[in-house]
């Protein structure tokens, strides 16, 4: 397929290598940070209009709501380029009510859309192992199948509606950061104990308490390897959606709400960036103890 690409970043830079080495024609809008592998593997064009105009699928990787917004409706934006038949898929983590308007401004062009957000971070974008939570018409999730097996691995239609697949991405960054915070709080607690954290991990991973991100995001916190996978900025944005959503279901979320919290702890220290395994140093400047020294 001939696939337009909008948003190279950590996660869509490998994402749209993988549709690149699976035979599909790739075509970008011209931005200064774009790599030379990148430029060398695809056909840049001045804007998104451009893409939209040569693509037959247009795939949208940005951080925020505003910024698919701006993708398809800005000056020069995706939508101005779009005709009949033609396909939107928004892989971005974004609000499900806003997705639902995206939709609909799409739909009206004659062109299908499907929000399909993704988790597995940058390890997943990489090795193409993505989880995909897709929402939308069944028809339009057959055509893009393609597209999400040569990128992930875990492939679910969550719903037919728009802003379903969004719903399920919500869902799973509460789970990831409670997750996070579970793993972090464990850790600062067997360090402040006198426990080895890396041999308290090791036994934890052969039991009920197992998971990927005491795999993953334990062994970040022992090794002090904040730089981002995912950043804390991104997950903070995404806790705000859920904690929105909540509100407007009249929901609660308490322990969502408690750790957005530390994550805001950590942006006010000037963690933004960080990885969202970085919570930790929230936690252990409340306890007055690390899990590990710091790199020097």
């Amino acid at each position: 397929m001939k696939i337009g690409f909008v948003g190279l970043g950590i996660m869509g830079r490998p994402m749209a290598m993988h549709l690149k080495g699976a035979g599909h024609e790739i075509h970008v809008p011209e931005r200064a940070s774009l790599t030379p592998e990148i430029r060398s593997a695809a056909t840049v064009l001045p804007d998104g209009r451009a893409v939209a105009q040569a693509a037959e699928v247009v795939i949208l990787m940005v951080p925020d709501t505003p910024d698919v917004e701006a993708a398809l409706f800005g000056p020069a934006g995706v939508a101005d380029g779009l005709s009949a038949g033609k396909l939107v898929i928004d892989m971005s983590s974004i609000s499900p009510t806003a997705t639902r308007g995206f939709a609909a401004r799409v739909n009206e062009e004659g062109c299908d859309y499907l929000d399909a957000p993704v988790s597995g971070g940058e390890v997943g974008a990489k090795q193409a192992t993505l989880t995909i939570m897709a929402g939308g018409p069944k028809a339009a999730f057959e055509r893009a199948l393609p597209l999400f097996q040569a990128m992930g691995k875990n492939i679910t239609l969550v719903g037919e509606e728009n802003g379903a697949g969004q719903t399920c991405k919500v869902a799973n960054q509460i789970v990831v950061a409670l997750t996070i915070e579970a793993v972090a709080e464990a850790l600062v607690f067997a360090a402040k104990a006198g426990a080895d954290p890396a041999k308290v991990r090791q036994a934890l991973m052969g039991g009920l308490a197992t998971s990927r991100v005491l795999e993953l995001h334990g062994e970040r916190m022992i090794g002090r390897k904040f730089d981002p996978g995912f950043r804390i900025k991104l997950h903070q944005k995404d806790l705000n959606l859920a904690l929105q959503a909540g509100r407007d279901l009249g929901v609660p979320l308490p322990n969502t709400a408690s750790t957005q919290q530390l994550f805001s702890a950590c942006v006010a220290a000037g963690g933004a960036d960080w990885d969202h395994s970085g919570l930790v140093r929230a936690l252990e400047v409340m306890a007055a103890g690390k899990v590990a020294p710091d790199a020097e």
